[in-house]
């Protein structure tokens, strides 16, 4: 690994391990090196490098929302009274479970949410009593997800 401009070069062996672990974080590091070629003591130390240059920023598992009940998904633009009032509106959209992501955006909205619930009912009750309540929030724009066509990280 070179750190080159304040970006990290990865060689071939780190992106094979990050491959592997990317498609499955639990797959066993003996069982990777054994693929890769080298000793589960060289994968751990590659590994404890990346995660220390920011490559690797943590393992989790994925629920599956449908199962749990949430079936509706939405992506909701929030107009914003004023600029001004962002940090405002992201400290309440941090309080609803529900808000999976936030992102500050150019173009027409101040603020993009990804939501799940668990039917449109749901999905109505999320923005008229607590988005729409918000502090400095004018107005939304909402889309409802209908199908998650494609799902993936950056690839290796």
């Amino acid at each position: 690994m070179k750190v080159n401009h304040l970006q990290i070069e990865i060689d071939g062996i780190d992106k094979e391990i990050l491959r592997d672990l990317m498609e499955d974080a639990r797959k066993p590091i003996l069982q990777i090196a054994k693929k890769v070629g080298i000793s589960g003591a060289a994968i751990h130390q590659r590994l404890k490098k990346l995660e220390q240059a920011g490559v690797i920023v943590g393992s989790k598992f994925i629920v599956n929302n449908k199962v749990l009940g949430y079936t509706t998904v939405a992506f909701v633009g929030v107009y914003l009274e004023k600029a001004a009032n962002n940090s405002v509106a992201v400290r309440e959209l941090k309080k609803i479970p529900e808000v999976l992501e936030c992102h500050y955006t150019t173009g027409n909205w101040s603020i993009l949410i990804k939501i799940i619930c668990k039917d449109n009912e749901h999905l109505m009750q999320m923005l008229n009593k607590k988005i729409q309540t918000i502090e400095g929030v004018s107005r939304t724009e909402t889309f409802i997800s209908l199908e998650q066509q494609i799902e993936r990280q950056i690839q290796l």
